[in-house]
């Protein structure tokens, strides 16, 4: 109760002082890439931030971008009379020799009628304190009704309103065009509506605006609210195809894996004339599964990439992306030498390394993202010598894109960064001292996380980072965005 109260609490002087904190922020920005030029959408409100010293051309071509000139900013910077901006809603949060931030309440899209509105709202960037994350999906599949999936033809997605004959104008907008309601126009067709779009392999959001109407897929069962109000129709990409030959006495089969925790119920495959299958979505990395025939699991018959499981059996293995070779150098005499890690859940039976002239090595498929792993060698586990890394962790980035840094601690024996991005492991990832402070890079997906380092033991968040939220321990956690 008592945490519950605090995180009420401290939500109410979040919100309290959100304007503040924004003009905060803002100000930071500026003095760190000045003069800015920039609007946002956060907590329902849209923001303009413009520089008083931005130059004429950049003020102009800013105007021109975003299709601002019903706000006539030029001449309010001259007169300073906001009427014509208080008629079309916005309030002047800061109007200084330096600085004008504009901000104005901002509907559910389906609700905004101004152009303008819409175009501000496709473009919205994290900023602060609170949103919805975006994680990177690790499998995804389609779930259509009353239509057939959409038709793909190498890279090119072909898009399907049914019906809808009467109306005069049907345009697709979505992640794939940064919401742009006048990008792509929809031809008509005996059934209904298409477009054609290419895609790359992932999960994508769209909608379809009927004589400027927005509206999801209503034959689209999967639909997903991305935390500001606005429900998106979701469609995948699929890159694999989970194909079966013959067991057509089988009533129902399926298929899991470690993409879905092993859930048997989820994932039926479809009859084909040769038996089942089902397209699916999953991303970069190692993948192991099984088909469940009527309750049955067994490993795909098709396939003879296979990993040992703890049944003392098999599952079958799909990759996506390229191998990073693991290597340990030495250990020649070893009878057995298994790579374990958080890309595995730790299992230390299902990747039997080769023995090689000059050691072991095994090259392995994985997504990107930070990594602990380690070596057995005939049930020991021990250090790497490449790194001279000991127990208990080796790590690994794959593709990084953050980099922390921790200013002073200059006597610190050890200081480490933990974070949701890396299961909170307070002593396998290190920072490195580089000149003034210490650093260390990560790979972080879109979306929000929190993170703290770790000094010599003791827990601080980031005095650098001024967002913070509590966490469970009575203390805070400092927090970042990361955007798409």
């Amino acid at each position: 109760m008592e945490v519950t109260r605090n995180i009420i609490l401290f939500r109410k002087l979040v919100q309290q002082l959100l304007p503040a904190l924004l003009l905060l922020f803002v100000t930071v920005n500026i003095q760190a890439q000045p003069p800015v030029k920039a609007f946002v959408v956060k907590n329902g409100h849209m923001y303009i931030t413009l520089s008083k010293s931005l130059p004429q051309v950049s003020l102009d071509s800013f105007i021109v971008k975003y299709d601002l000139q019903e706000l006539d900013l030029k001449t309010f910077l001259k007169t300073n009379r906001p009427d014509s901006l208080l008629k079309l809603g916005w309030q002047v949060q800061l109007n200084n020799g330096e600085l004008l931030v504009l901000s104005k309440s901002m509907q559910p899209v389906e609700k905004i009628n101004d152009p303008v509105d819409k175009i501000m709202f496709s473009l919205k960037t994290y900023l602060g304190l609170n949103g919805t994350a975006n994680k990177e999906p690790m499998y995804g599949y389609n779930r259509f009704i009353r239509k057939y999936p959409f038709a793909v033809k190498d890279s090119l997605v072909t898009f399907f309103l049914r019906n809808n004959k009467k109306q005069e104008r049907v345009m697709l907008a979505g992640t794939f065009n940064n919401w742009n309601p006048d990008a792509f126009a929809m031809r008509q067709v005996d059934s209904g509506w298409v477009a054609v779009v290419k895609l790359g392999a992932g999960k994508h959001y769209y909608k379809f605006i009927v004589d400027g109407k927005w509206t999801i897929d209503t034959d689209n069962r999967i639909v997903e609210n991305d935390g500001e109000g606005n429900d998106n129709s979701v469609y995948y990409k699929t890159n694999i195809v989970f194909a079966l030959a013959g067991n057509t006495q089988a009533k129902k089969m399926m298929v899991a894996g470690s993409f879905n925790n092993w859930n048997p119920g989820e994932i039926a495959l479809e009859r084909t004339t040769y038996g089942w299958e089902k397209p699916v979505y999953l991303a970069p990395g190692t993948h192991t599964y099984r088909f469940i025939a009527d309750g049955r699991w067994f490993a795909d018959p098709a396939n003879q990439e296979r990993f040992p499981n703890e049944m003392n059996e098999y599952n079958s293995v799909k990759t996506v992306g390229d191998p990073y070779l693991f290597s340990l150098k030495g250990y020649t005499a070893a009878k057995k030498v298994i790579l374990m890690g958080s890309f595995n859940q730790w299992r230390n039976f299902e990747l039997p390394m080769k023995k090689t002239s000059s050691g072991w090595e095994l090259p392995y498929v994985l997504g990107h993202g930070n990594y602990e792993y380690i070596y057995e060698v005939d049930g020991k586990k021990i250090a790497d010598p490449a790194t001279g890394k000991e127990w208990p962790n080796q790590v690994l980035v794959i593709a990084p894109n953050q980099t922390f840094r921790l200013k002073g601690y200059d006597n610190a024996k050890s200081v480490y960064l933990a974070g949701d991005f890396n299961n909170w492991s307070p002593n396998s990832f290190p920072m490195k001292r580089v000149g003034d402070e210490w650093m260390i890079q990560q790979h972080l997906a879109p979306g929000k996380h929190v993170y703290k380092f770790v000094v010599d033991g003791k827990w601080i968040v980031d005095p650098a980072n001024k967002l913070r939220e509590p966490n469970e321990f009575h203390e805070e956690n400092s927090v970042i965005w990361m955007k798409e």
